[in-house]
């Protein structure tokens, strides 16, 4: 349920209360009992942190690319980066003779 924010015009009195959307909003004032009590505008009660999120990060998403499937093999559903890789052979030495020729 959402929190109301509420002010009354005539004393100044203000109160936050917890309502359902669907139930009417309240108009006498607690304090003083004039009909002047209103409903605030507010801002969000939360805050998007971080770097965020794009609609390509979502699969089957509209406005978008697909994300690329994880392939799925022996080790778990993780695929193999350059460092995880076994190491490649040293290079054959090249054949014929090196140094200077005189």
């Amino acid at each position: 349920m959402p929190i109301y924010a509420y002010r009354c015009a005539a004393c100044g009195f203000a109160k936050d209360a917890l309502q359902k959307m669907s139930d009417a909003p309240l108009t006498v004032c607690p304090s003083c009992g004039k009909p002047e009590f209103k409903k605030q505008v507010t801002a969000a009660g939360f805050q998007l942190k971080g770097s965020g999120w794009y609609v390509t990060d979502f699969k089957g998403g509209s406005g978008g690319t697909t994300a690329p499937a994880v392939a799925t093999g022996e080790n778990g559903g993780k695929t193999e980066s350059k460092s995880d890789a076994a190491p490649a052979a040293p290079a054959a030495p090249a054949t014929g003779t090196t140094g200077d020729a005189k």
